[in-house]
């Protein structure tokens, strides 16, 4: 069995990374094509396609970091601790692009490969979008679009609203599925099924919410929305304990504290982390800003809570 940290995963990345910044501006919020790097590790999780999909899978780079779209086949890409140093927790990570694109590097391998760093073992969910422009000049276009003009399709992912408005049945199908394939495979990946959580970046941290809201076959432990909607929501009786990440300067906190409100009026823990700065997607964290070190928060938080301890949650 080939390490879901391999060397050879992180050769390819690096390659593919150090070459686009031979030729590309580095850090720059234009939009370049990317040829699709290689996921030797990841699984396929068999929830089907994309229906009315004409265009196929197609990556770019933007601010630097590798993005996909047009995902119509979901995977799991696994990253373990390790040998020695897992501790048995479980992270479901779900990064963001406002169901149109993942930010797979910014929010996905790299707070993935940081988990692990803590003994956590980190899945990527690489779930299905919705359908964008087949060529890239055309999703271009769209992405730079005057946000302020209603346009078919509008900007919809900046509601404040956790709970996203449109359908996320194919999403929530692909969380769902995740979190099977976890339990299914747990001794073989050193999981304990009392320990896994989610944990989602701002389209992701819809996901994470609406996994949590509505799924009728996840039993998550802890979730972590980063950079989320605001809004207030209905919270399960059973709802997990959840801890939240915002900056001021991001376009989806207009100084709203529903969904925290929420899960403390339902008598269920949170712990919330409203930052100076930081704006949005600012993934393990941008230089210079206050939110850089909300991860070891977030590590800390888990630890006090017991979650990296094999025996507190018995």
């Amino acid at each position: 069995m080939i390490h879901p940290n391999s060397f050879q995963l992180k050769t390819v990345l690096l390659g593919c990374l150090l070459f686009c910044a031979l030729i590309l501006p580095a850090q720059d919020g234009t939009i370049y094509p990317l040829e699709a790097p290689e996921e030797p590790n990841a699984i396929l999780l068999g929830t089907g396609g994309v229906k009315d999909q004409p265009a196929s899978e197609s990556w770019f780079r933007q601010w630097g970091d590798p993005m996909a779209r047009n995902i119509t086949t979901a995977t799991l890409t696994p990253f373990l601790p390790k040998p020695g140093k897992a501790n048995g927790a479980a992270v479901i990570v779900a990064p963001g692009g406002g169901f149109h694109w993942l930010s797979l590097g910014n929010e996905g391998w790299e707070v993935a490969e940081a988990l692990a760093e803590q003994g956590i073992a980190a899945f990527v969910l690489k779930y299905r979008l919705h359908p964008t422009a087949e060529k890239l000049e055309d999703f271009t276009a769209w992405m730079n679009r005057p946000r302020g003009v209603p346009q078919p399709d509008t900007n919809k992912e900046e509601t404040p609203d956790p709970r996203p408005r449109w359908d996320l049945s194919n999403q929530l199908a692909d969380a769902e599925a995740a979190y099977k394939m976890i339990v299914d495979r747990a001794d073989e990946w050193g999981v304990d099924t009392d320990r896994i959580g989610m944990i989602g970046f701002s389209a992701g941290a819809g996901l994470t919410m609406h996994s949590t809201l509505h799924s009728k076959t996840m039993d998550l432990a802890f979730i972590g929305p980063v950079y989320g909607g605001m809004g207030p929501v209905e919270v399960p009786e059973n709802a997990p304990p959840m801890f939240s990440v915002i900056a001021t300067d991001d376009f989806l906190f207009r100084g709203q504290f529903g969904v925290i409100e929420s899960w403390y009026k339902a008598g269920i823990p949170v712990e919330f982390h409203l930052y100076q700065n930081g704006g949005h997607g600012f993934g393990l964290g941008n230089p210079d800003r206050t939110s850089n070190r909300w991860f070891d928060a977030f590590t800390y938080w888990l630890e006090v809570n017991g979650f990296l301890d094999p025996n507190s949650r018995k």
